[in-house]
């Protein structure tokens, strides 16, 4: 991929800004961390234009709660067209972390990461979506 170089002009309190985004997110320029914003804001363009999008889909719940883990496999028996992968992590004793890989049109998998975050029990839930193009 070619690569073009441009000059940008932004505000002190703007560039101060990208800066601490720079070393927050361990960039190694400021050119990478344009880059991810730009992909980024693609990204949630394609999510709203119900454009096929990638993403992943984590949950934490109690390891107890098996009735969650039921429901969770019930939900991805639905949506298997989206579906590329699941896999369980135990965190410690009492957390399990499941993390979902999807694919799909934007609004399915928006569908389905609010079905299985708004699980009774589920401690914690997020959809994260990237460019599938």
């Amino acid at each position: 991929m070619a690569v073009s170089r441009f000059g940008v002009s932004l505000e002190k309190e703007l560039l101060d800004a990208l800066d601490q985004y720079v070393e927050e997110n361990h960039f190694a320029n400021r050119s990478q961390a344009i880059r991810q914003l730009i992909n980024r804001n693609i990204a949630e363009k394609k999510w709203q234009c119900d454009n096929t999008v990638a993403g992943s889909i984590t949950l934490v719940y109690a390891t107890s709660r098996h009735d969650i883990q039921n429901q969770i496999s019930d939900f991805l028996q639905t949506y298997t067209t989206e579906v590329l992968s699941s896999q369980r992590f135990l965190l410690n004793d009492s957390q399990t972390m499941e993390i979902i890989a999807i694919k799909g049109i934007a609004h399915r998998l928006t569908e389905l990461a609010d079905r299985l975050i708004t699980i009774k029990g589920m401690q914690h839930g997020k959809l994260s979506m990237s460019r599938a193009d």
